[in-house]
């Protein structure tokens, strides 16, 4: 009982500056988006490919103007399916990945992005150190939460419960809808010059 008391308080403790600096950091986050040309595609980006970036780009794509072209990568293993509970949570959600396959970031795909959104800060560095040209366009989903937050990533729910993506798809939702609520503030003022 101890041993688990002191696990929780070090992970409390861990994520700390994430609950601290929240709006700070999105705030950071959406002015840099504001000074970036309004982007032509985004690319989502997670570990496999397979639960959270697949799922945040099919948001996506229900809310970006046309004409913007959204994607979904991950680091390992391309052509693999998403797991059951991440179907079924998706689809809970009124969306169906059930044709999805995972694909592997490329030089190629990167090259013809305007915009990648990762779910972490090691997503992120891994993006910057292999292509130093991206780290100005390189957003971490979790910093547009418009609620507050236990941790900055967007967790990984593989290999976990139901309840663990439905958690999951409900902050990537909130988290896409207010990054392409961004696209909607451009358009008001594109309208107005």
């Amino acid at each position: 009982m101890v041993s688990e008391r002191l696990r929780s308080l070090a992970r409390l403790a861990r994520y700390l500056p994430d609950r601290v600096l929240h709006g700070r950091r999105r705030r950071a986050a959406t002015r840099r988006l504001r000074r970036l040309p309004s982007p032509k595609s985004v690319l989502f980006i997670c570990l496999g490919n397979i639960c959270r970036s697949p799922y945040a780009a099919a948001v996506a794509r229900r809310l970006v103007p046309a004409g913007v072209r959204v994607e979904s990568a991950g680091f390992i293993g391309p052509g693999r399916p998403s797991p059951v509970e991440a179907v079924t949570a998706a689809g809970e959600r009124d969306i169906d990945l059930t044709p999805h396959r995972s694909q592997s970031v490329t030089p190629e795909i990167l090259q013809s992005t305007d915009l990648v959104v990762v779910m972490d800060q090691a997503q992120r560095d891994r993006i910057a150190s292999a292509w130093p040209a991206l780290a100005g366009r390189t957003v971490l989903l979790g910093d547009f939460d418009p609620e507050p937050i236990a941790r900055r990533a967007i967790p990984d729910p593989v290999e976990q419960p139901l309840e663990a993506f439905r958690a999951c798809y409900a902050r990537v939702e909130r988290c896409t809808r207010a990054l392409c609520g961004l696209w909607d503030e451009r358009g008001a003022g594109d309208a107005g010059s």
